[in-house]
């Protein structure tokens, strides 16, 4: 059912701040738009993981000034309500952040809070330090992440430095609900603009925490994916004394218009691929790539004669054990990951006696559970999709840090005459090969949520009998919660040596499926119990 209507329209495009906004929408009733209106005036962008994400474009639905307006006066207010003073706002490359930035930094200061503004261009886990740094109560980074160019993003922190969570979500949420018209919302010079020194700072921190591998003799190739963390990505590298990498020269510098990986997602088929066939080039021992605002590491490493793409788990298992090997206390660490993780983690924290976490999907979780281990420090926080925290300098995921560890790591392995393939064949005989996998189901248009709730409507009515011809045994719905977890739109599926974890995305019109299967076999035996697997769930939904 049609859920807009041309008053509707009409009154958003007289509230609305932006007349090139107002052009548009102007123009889409002008030529009787139907379809894109609809779309466009379905429903707002909700309040979700860790704030706002959506495309470009004008009206309700879409990321513009004017949900940047009403979201950051929401915001505002609730800050003041809860006696917060002190906003740090960043933003990255991407079409619109800079105005995006500006206008929140504008309505920040209008409201009286003590506003600072990092410099153009910073990567997010850049402005995940400042908040704590800084001493200020929240931060803002304008960014999309990894999504598509057309997309943009509003992502808030509190000041313990983490991804906004419940209640507090639901609390900006209901604020921003109750902003009346923008004109009225007081705009203000947009507070100080900060220089260098937050980065020198953040440099002396992630370089301070790093362990205990004095080895840098290491051949990297690095891709910032057309991003803005390039520059301190290098820095750290050079400070922390690797040998000048390779970078990709054609994704270098910012562009957001990603012109060589239109999706910039690194777990994607095919962003790499300007990398590894640098990394052939130039005899490289690693490739090392950051998503375009560095919150993300992916790796390369040398394989069977060529290059393959370490999965997130496999990343997650190198830095565990390394960390794990060079603690000083490793019953005092803590390590934490997602439900859609590999249960690898556990049993590696398990056998160094370190205290294990499992929380729901997201750094907003991970880092909370800081707080129900308070005697013990974080020695590292992962999710599969690329997301790592070495430490709890960041408190939230830094593909920056992460990279110069998985340096440490290499090179570390490198002069002991060993890759991190041998490392990984290492921890699969001591623990048996967990291998892991994705499956995504996109559900794009105005539908798009409507079939995703279908799809796990209808899985949960008619789970599966077995995986892999071996009996399920268990069916586990977080939808009321459960293991101490609040409740989540996630189904998981256990059988022996197999488990399916089935949700839909928070910050794309996606449905995951995380796969996992556990063997005592090499690499190939692996690989076709996950395809086998894989075939299965996608019958599953339906693809």
């Amino acid at each position: 059912m049609c859920a807009w209507t041309a008053e509707a329209v009409e009154r958003w495009i007289a509230d609305d701040p932006d007349p090139a906004a107002r052009a548009e929408l102007c123009a889409l009733l002008d030529r009787g738009a139907t379809a894109e209106l609809e779309q466009r005036f379905a429903h707002g962008l909700s309040f979700g993981t860790a704030g706002l994400r959506g495309r470009l474009g004008a009206g309700p639905a879409r990321m513009n000034v004017a949900t940047v307006r009403r979201a950051s006066a929401g915001l505002a207010r609730y800050l003041r309500d809860a006696g917060h003073d002190g906003v740090v706002v960043g933003h990255d490359a991407r079409h619109g952040s800079a105005r995006f930035a500006a206008e929140a930094a504008a309505v920040f200061s209008g409201a009286g809070l003590r506003t600072l503004r990092l410099p153009p261009r910073a990567p997010t886990p850049l402005l995940a330090f400042a908040v704590r740094h800084l001493g200020c109560g929240a931060g803002v980074m304008v960014t999309a992440s990894h999504n598509p160019a057309h997309d943009n993003g509003y992502k808030v922190y509190l000041g313990d430095g983490a991804q906004i969570a419940p209640p507090a979500d639901a609390d900006i949420a209901a604020a921003i609900d109750g902003v009346g018209a923008l004109a009225a919302v007081p705009r203000g010079d947009g507070g100080e603009r900060l220089g260098d020194e937050v980065a020198a700072a953040y440099l002396d921190a992630i370089l301070a925490a790093l362990p205990d591998a004095p080895a840098r003799d290491l051949r990297i190739v690095y891709t910032p994916l057309h991003g803005v963390g390039a520059a301190l990505c290098l820095a750290a590298l050079a400070r922390a004394g690797f040998p000048a990498p390779h970078v990709v020269a054609e994704q270098a510098a910012p562009d957001p218009d990603f012109p060589t990986a239109p999706r910039p997602n690194p777990e994607e088929d095919g962003v790499l691929d300007l990398a590894l066939a640098a990394a052939e080039r130039e005899d490289a021992d690693v490739v090392l790539a950051n998503d375009p605002d560095a919150d993300r590491l992916a790796v390369a490493i040398p394989s069977g004669g060529g290059w393959r793409r370490l999965h997130g788990d496999e990343t997650g298992a190198l830095l565990a054990d390394f960390l794990l090997e060079r603690a000083a206390h490793p019953e005092r660490a803590l390590l934490v990951t997602t439900i859609a993780s590999s249960t690898l983690l556990g049993r590696m924290a398990a056998a160094a006696g370190a205290r294990y976490a499992e929380t729901l999907t997201g750094f907003k979780w991970i880092m909370r559970a800081l707080g129900v281990a308070p005697d013990h420090r974080l020695l590292l926080g992962y999710e599969e999709a690329l997301g790592y925290a070495v430490s709890d300098v960041v408190r939230d995921k830094d593909g920056i840090s992460a990279a110069l560890v998985l340096a440490q790591l290499a090179a570390e392995e490198r002069r002991a005459g060993r890759t991190l393939e041998d490392r990984l064949d290492a921890i699969a005989a001591r623990y048996g090969r967990h291998a892991t996998a994705p499956v995504t189901l996109v559900l794009e248009g105005a539908d798009g949520l409507e079939r995703m709730r279908e799809i796990m409507a209808r899985v949960r009515a008619a789970p599966p009998a077995a995986l892999l011809g071996r009996p399920v045994t268990a069916v586990e719905d977080l939808r009321d919660g459960a293991r101490g977890l609040p409740p989540s739109d996630v189904l998981v599926l256990r059988a022996d040596g197999a488990r399916v974890v089935i949700r839909p995305s928070g910050t794309e019109p996606k449905l995951k499926a995380y796969l996992e299967v556990v063997v005592d076999g090499d690499r190939a035996a692996a690989g076709s119990a996950l395809a086998a697997l894989h075939a299965e769930v996608e019958r599953l939904l339906g693809r």
